[in-house]
């Protein structure tokens, strides 16, 4: 057994502390069902939560495989040694003061250093945390209440908040909760070591994350790595935006990115599905739980309501899910199940007529999601059962079971309220093999998340590592526009022919010497447009002085100019500290900001995914041929991101942004009209 596992289903467990949350400790391990040893440890009290206490670790009847440390700070480094000594499993460290009351405490770094050089090989959960709870083993090293019961297989979640994980466990959505442990600092056990030690459990069936940042970028891409091996699905709620991201940013890129597209671009690259509310987290569980994912976001929904089909199809699009249109075979089997009198359609709103007749709903559920489909779901809300009895609503769900067995496709129970399917009707449902979806806003939102966990799974090609920034050597600078297009030249991108210009007049000299017409720009001036020191197609020398001389700028760039646009990027990087280098493409120019059509990957990012990113773009359609109009070359505009990720790659020490807005692509070629690099020098 691994030290992880140890710790996490030990065998006999100590609780080191005589305070109140001691005492929880104890009742709550006895509580939840633990059948070994507890081991109170305190100096002066005898007893400690109603059992016998020892006076020290050294008096103890045996080694505990899980310890809690109950006591204050400086005394929780002392007994982490001991008990690293003596070989305990792991241990959970309680107290707070440490590394995240830096601001509060000058001493906090240097005592979360001190407790892990004192933890040696003995594994530490936190400092700052409350613990683990395992409902598998029956095991609480937990000092407040919590909402979990015994299971005999479940899901994980995993988070950075005690408070947050004690309102999930209190959940009555059914979800089958099997261990949640609070990471705290993560000072030796990160949420990384900790994922892969709960998902090569088999009785774990997938894995939930409440993320405040990651720390350690390798680690948490060999727990998406080791997650996709054993087949097990997570699911992320991610909260937190730093600022660092966006740190003297001087470009378009870096103030439409920033942490969270670093993060949304790192979870969907490591196949991780990416929520935004706990109780879209707590839907999309339930969801991986049965099927381990889904195969698209193409379903079909059934209600006997057309208000409830209604705001399904409405709500649906919104949460970005699918409903494919009825093919033959489907609708042949629904007019047989149906009669003359129903219109068919996806969402099916099948009325009345069958309720009550258990052959015929579920010879409409099968007709309906026999077809090749991510899911197929129902939509019923049960009456109040304070109120009333509804067994003929139980043959909706009987049905509902009977199509998943006949037809293989995975079924859902959808309420339009999240009260609309109780915990007990939830677990019935599970047990039948059905998911029971809570809200229907939730429940597609929470579909379209675990749609983008199997899309993920059947990709066999793994991305490579994320490229990580390191420490520079000093403050970066901007570059002037024709040094950073001379360094982009060099790395193959095509930029138009220039030449910089000292003084109006020179300007004008150097226009004719390019050929007519020409774009002048005002050098040292990043937002050239908004600060009117950028003319485009001029067309003689005289107007090309006459434009510079009104130019807020000491020096000037002479530029061909441009014909024969087809669609204008916005291909940028933005050094992210916590996750990566972040390669934005959208929508170019100077609308950029305003339209905000972009996608963000990772460097590096393989040719597919470039192609995938700009297809992904809502002006997208403009590169391939929009209405009849020339497309345009869509293999020199992926040459273009393939040769700025090779710069970023051998610069990755020193830059800090790059930008090229916008890139005008053609019929022809793909050219960098206007560029700013922002980097450190290099020795």
């Amino acid at each position: 057994m691994g030290a992880l596992s140890r710790f996490i289903s030990p065998k006999a467990i100590a609780v080191i502390g005589g305070g109140t949350w001691c005492e929880n400790v104890v009742r709550q391990c006895r509580d939840t069902g633990f059948t070994g040893p507890i081991w109170p440890v305190h100096p002066k009290k005898t007893e400690v939560g109603g059992l016998p206490a020892y006076p020290d670790l050294a008096s103890l009847p045996g080694v505990p495989d899980a310890a809690f440390i109950g006591v204050n700070r400086e005394l929780t480094v002392k007994v982490t040694a001991e008990l690293s000594t003596m070989g305990c499993g792991g241990a959970v460290c309680f107290a707070a003061g440490f590394s995240e009351a830096v601001s509060e405490l000058a001493d906090g770094a240097e005592l979360q250093a001190k407790l892990v050089e004192a933890a040696g090989e003995m594994r530490v959960l936190g400092p700052n945390c409350y613990g683990i709870v395992n409902a598998l083993d029956g095991m609480a090293l937990w000092p407040d209440r919590h909402g979990m019961a015994p299971v005999e297989r479940g899901v994980a979640v995993i988070g950075q908040s005690s408070n947050v994980l004690i309102n999930l466990t209190m959940q009555r959505r059914g979800l089958p909760l099997a261990a949640v442990v609070a990471a705290g600092n993560q000072a030796q056990t990160s949420m990384s070591d900790l994922g892969i030690a709960l998902l090569e459990d088999p009785r774990i069936t997938a894995l939930g994350l409440h993320i405040e940042g990651i720390s350690d970028l390798p680690a948490f891409e060999e727990l998406a790595r080791r997650a996709s091996d054993l087949g097990k699905p997570i699911v992320a709620l991610r909260v937190g935006i730093s600022q660092q991201a966006q740190a003297a940013a001087v470009s378009h890129t870096a103030s439409l990115t920033g942490s969270d597209a670093g993060a949304r671009a790192l979870l969907k690259r490591l196949g991780i599905a990416q929520v935004d509310t706990p109780t879209e987290l707590v839907e999309t569980l339930k969801l991986l739980h049965v099927t381990s994912g889904l195969r698209s976001n193409r379903i079909a929904s059934a209600s006997c309501s057309g208000g409830e089909a209604s705001l399904m199809a409405d709500m649906g699009e919104v949460a970005g899910v699918v409903y494919p249109p009825l093919n033959a075979q489907q609708s042949d089997g629904l007019r047989a199940a149906l009669g003359p009198k129903v219109a068919l359609a996806n969402p099916l709103d099948y009325n009345t007529y069958i309720w009550g007749d258990e052959v015929a709903l579920t010879a409409t559920f099968t007709a309906l999601c026999d077809a090749d489909l991510g899911l197929g779901c129902v939509v019923v809300d049960y009456p109040r059962d304070d109120r009333f009895e509804a067994p003929d609503y139980d043959q909706v769900l009987r049905a509902v079971a009977k199509t998943r067995e006949v037809t293989g496709t995975p079924m859902a129970m959808v309420s339009l309220l999240s009260e609309g399917l109780s915990e007990a009707v939830a677990q019935r449902a599970l047990d039948l093999g059905v998911v029971p979806l809570c809200g229907m806003g939730d429940a597609l939102r929470a579909i379209r998340a675990a749609a983008e966990v199997g899309a993920r799974a059947g990709d066999n090609q793994r991305s490579a590592p994320v490229l990580q920034p390191v420490n520079g050597h000093g403050d970066p600078r901007v570059f002037s526009e024709a040094e950073a297009k001379a360094l982009l030249s060099g790395f193959g991108v095509r930029v138009p022919k220039s030449q910089r210009a000292m003084t109006a007049t020179e300007a004008g000299g150097q226009a004719e010497d390019i050929g007519f017409p020409v774009v002048l720009k005002g050098e040292g001036i990043a937002h050239k447009t908004e600060a009117g020191a950028v003319v485009l197609n001029l067309t003689e020398a005289r107007a090309v002085t006459e434009a510079a001389k009104a130019m807020p700028a000491a020096s000037f760039l002479v530029e061909e100019m441009i014909t024969g646009t087809v669609a204008e990027l916005i291909v940028g990087v933005t050094r992210d500290p916590a996750h990566g280098f972040v390669l934005t493409l959208g929508m170019g120019g100077i609308l950029t900001e305003l339209i905000r059509d972009t996608v963000s990957i990772l460097i590096p990012a393989r040719r597919a995914e470039v192609q995938s990113a700009l297809s992904d773009l809502k002006t997208g359609a403009l590169l391939t041929g929009y209405r009849g109009r020339r497309p345009a070359n869509l293999d020199a505009v992926i040459d273009t991101v393939m040769a700025l990720q090779k710069l970023v790659t051998e610069h990755a020490e020193a830059l800090h942004e790059i930008e090229i807005n916008p890139l005008i692509c053609r019929a022809e070629d793909a050219v960098a009209a206007d560029a700013l690099i922002r980097m450190e020098e290099q020795p």
